[in-house]
């Protein structure tokens, strides 16, 4: 037997549930979220959060748009009971937010939780304790009934404290820690037993939170027992049914998806996932979801940088470049397809319309991020994302063919350097190639006349040191120009692709010409960059000559 041995560990076995109905559901209304990193996003930290990183992190929970805010363990730790102390006499909570302690079920635990919340104008007491086979069994070492007693016990604690504060609007919630890992309908016993001390109405409910306190297996089979659990808990029109998955497989998000889907009604987890082992349910990431469903999440993610901020400061945990939605690259295309296609559906996209942007699941700009940073160039990418840059960062418009004919450039540029070109290193590679190239002529001076329906062009050119004079003629300027270098190069130019633009809003903004030349059945590409359109056309052209 190798060291890496699958066999010593359990098969996953889904409940027996062939009417289950959560596959056919669709998220339509968002869950209520409540946050919990002021509290389990802070007990996995290597440095805990000090009292001023809590309450920046709290307001900017709040500013966010949480109605609901876990703060704290008030009973094992002085610097939690100091916390929730500053904000109830601080009087720091929005009337509309409510904050959530947590305690275990133990009597001297929920006196002091309660000591901490004197004065709060409502709040949420969260008991728990653990009812799975492993805890019962190898760690506790009760029985069913003796676990079932615990919860009952602290139950009845934490409803006695609240009568002797009835100043406060109070709402209890229970978890049955390790509930995944729980028999179901053991689980659903407790439940039922703490809500018969508790005695919830439709008026007055109490929350049921399911964790998922490591995750175990798949989503579905989550889903499944949260279906289970809302279809066979007493009084459901009395119960609120939240979750709260961890991601040790990976898949917290996807499972408290499935659990809405199942019956939940509202979801714990943290800002971009920081938590125990693997972390929390992410609930960035899974609003962003419904959210680019077309469903309202209800919190504002739109000044996502600021949030990251914060929370990277607080946490001292950096979010990864690849992060759902958060992170630095998550809407940057390297890829010349994929820029291709960005550049295509954004040139049609109308304000206002449905987003259907190829490789973009979502606006950047309702995040706070911005075009500029979605098109992203290294040695894989293509012509469409070097045309969007330049465009985008220097109102270069380049027309398909240069298009075509400048990627390559770029590309070999990417390859030497082996990172990533800017765009100002990518308009810089522009000028050296097509506006500024090695030994090219210069216009010093031109006249043209018009007689006879005919175009004179009489032009000082400087080559190096030499001054030439060149005269031409021909039906357009432009002609008469090819015709007069012609003869002076001895070279057969013909015009293949000839485009123009301003590269601003106003009369005073300079103009730019890009031009395709045949010189001896040889096809280059040059620019120019002139105060007129006619200049910079002449300037375009001698500059391909050069690149010759």
């Amino acid at each position: 037997m190798t060291r890496f041995d699958h066999s010593k560990y359990t098969k996953i076995i889904p409940l027996n549930k062939p009417n289950r109905r959560w596959p056919n559901e669709v998220i339509e209304v968002s869950p209520a979220w409540c946050s919990v990193d002021l509290r389990d996003g802070n007990q996995a930290l290597i440095e805990p959060m000090t009292p001023e990183q809590k309450l920046e992190m709290f307001e900017m929970l709040v500013a966010v748009g949480f109605k609901q805010i876990e703060v704290g363990f008030p009973a094992a730790s002085q610097t939690d009971f100091d916390f929730v102390r500053k904000l109830v006499v601080e009087d720091r909570i929005p009337d509309d937010v409510t904050i959530q302690v947590l305690t275990q079920a133990r009597k001297e635990l929920i006196d002091r939780t309660y000591e901490s919340l004197v004065g709060a104008k409502k709040a949420i007491v969260h008991v728990y304790n653990s009812t799975s086979t492993v805890q019962r069994e190898q760690v506790f070492k009760l029985s069913k009934d003796e676990i079932k007693q615990i919860a009952v016990d602290g139950a009845a604690w934490v409803k006695e404290n609240a009568a002797k504060q009835p100043e406060t609007e109070w709402q209890f919630q229970y978890s049955p820690e390790s509930f995944t890992g729980t028999e179901i309908d053991y689980a659903v016993e407790v439940c039922d037993a703490v809500a018969d001390v508790w005695q919830p109405s439709p008026e007055n409910k109490i929350i049921f939170n399911l964790p998922a306190t490591v995750e175990v297996a798949t989503p579905n089979v989550y889903a499944d027992q949260i279906e289970w659990f809302c279809d066979n808990i007493k009084n459901r029109q009395s119960i609120i049914v939240s979750l709260h998955t961890h991601n040790d497989r990976g898949c917290g998000v996807s499972a408290s998806e499935l659990g809405v889907l199942a019956g939940a009604d509202r979801v714990e987890g943290t800002l971009l996932g920081n938590g125990e082992r693997t972390g929390n349910m992410d609930i960035v990431t899974m609003a962003m979801n419904l959210y680019s469903a077309g469903v309202d999440p209800k919190l504002d993610f739109s000044r996502m940088d600021l949030i990251i901020n914060v929370v990277e400061k607080c946490t001292q945990m950096k979010v990864h470049p690849r992060h759902p939605y958060a992170g630095e690259l998550v809407f940057a295309a390297f890829s010349g397809s994929h820029q291709d296609a960005i550049n295509k559906c954004l040139a049609i996209y109308q304000e206002g319309s449905t987003w259907e942007v190829a490789y973009l699941p979502i606006d950047p700009r309702d995040l706070g991020r911005n075009y500029q940073e979605v098109i992203r160039i290294n040695s894989q990418s293509g012509k469409g994302g070097v045309a969007y840059v330049l465009e985008q960062e220097h109102g270069i418009k380049m027309p398909r063919w240069l298009q075509v004919d400048f990627s390559p450039v770029v590309q070999r540029e990417a390859e030497l350097t082996e990172a990533e070109v800017s765009g100002e290193q990518i308009a810089d590679i522009f000028e050296r190639t097509y506006l500024k190239p090695d030994a090219s002529m210069k216009m010093k001076s031109y006249q043209v006349s018009r007689r006879d329906g005919q175009d004179s062009m009489d032009a000082v050119i400087v080559d190096g040191d030499i001054e030439t004079s060149i005269h031409g003629e021909g039906r357009g300027v432009l002609e008469a120009f090819i015709l007069a270098l012609s003869k002076h190069i001895g070279k057969d130019l013909v015009i293949i692709e000839y485009n123009e633009h301003t590269l601003g809003q106003d009369d005073a903004s300079d103009a730019i010409a890009y031009v395709q030349l045949s010189i001896n059945s040889q096809r280059v590409c040059g620019a120019g960059r002139s105060q007129d359109i006619l200049g910079a056309t002449l300037g375009a052209i001698l500059n391909a000559i050069a690149r010759v």
